[in-house]
């Protein structure tokens, strides 16, 4: 997804429950992920080139550094961690087929709300029909280029993270549901945290 969606998306599922400057730092270390070195080489950061098992490990990795900084109180880590790990787990939704395997569930007429959608059906997660765009470079970069873009998409196979991704409105009706699937994302990655923490602690990393 976009650098600002991120933001947004993080905004919409946290800010009633962290302080501003926490969250600002949780969004700050989200958006780092996707500099030019976190892209190039890394597409289990972001759900690419069909690693989904390598994403999956990533969003662990993590996790546990989350916890692990938790238990020093090494704060800032935590947030930063907790950051990258929020990065990943939204862009899952953008980047695979996810959200067009839930709509198949339903009638092409009568789609459910975005609201509506599960981002944890275990059935698509399990599916070996989950998959995501690959990244051809180097005539795939070429495809960020707004003035270009709509040379270069035309030539790229249809498996390519340009003609798969949901990184925007751009992107068409489907991106609702994969905005809709990050939000309640990230409030189900802050629930695992919850339910692991004593209430002092947790409240510590929420506030600072």
């Amino acid at each position: 997804m976009l650098i600002p969606i991120h933001a947004e998306i993080t905004r919409l599922a946290l800010e009633k429950t962290f302080t501003p400057l926490v969250l600002e730092k949780v969004i700050r270390a989200n958006q780092k992920q996707d500099a030019i070195g976190k892209q190039i080489g890394h597409s289990e950061i972001h759900f690419d080139n069909n690693q989904i098992k390598e994403g999956q490990a990533y969003l662990q990795i993590q996790r546990d550094i989350v916890f692990l900084s938790i238990k020093r109180m090494d704060l800032d880590s935590a947030w930063k961690a907790f950051g990258r790990l929020l990065h990943t787990a939204q862009d899952f939704y953008a980047h695979t087929n996810y959200v067009s395997l839930w709509l198949e569930k339903f009638d092409d007429s009568a789609w459910p709300s975005a609201h509506e959608i599960d981002p944890l059906d275990e059935s698509i997660l399990t599916s070996s029909q989950l998959r995501s765009g690959k990244i051809y470079y180097p005539l795939e970069l070429l495809s960020f280029i707004p003035f270009i873009k709509r040379l270069v998409i035309p030539v790229l196979p249809r498996d390519s993270h340009a003609w798969m991704n949901l990184d925007s409105p751009a992107s068409g009706r489907k991106f609702e549901f994969a905005f809709s699937g990050a939000v309640k994302r990230t409030v189900v990655e802050l629930e695992m945290i919850t339910e692991k923490l004593p209430v002092e602690v947790f409240m510590k990393f929420i506030n600072g």
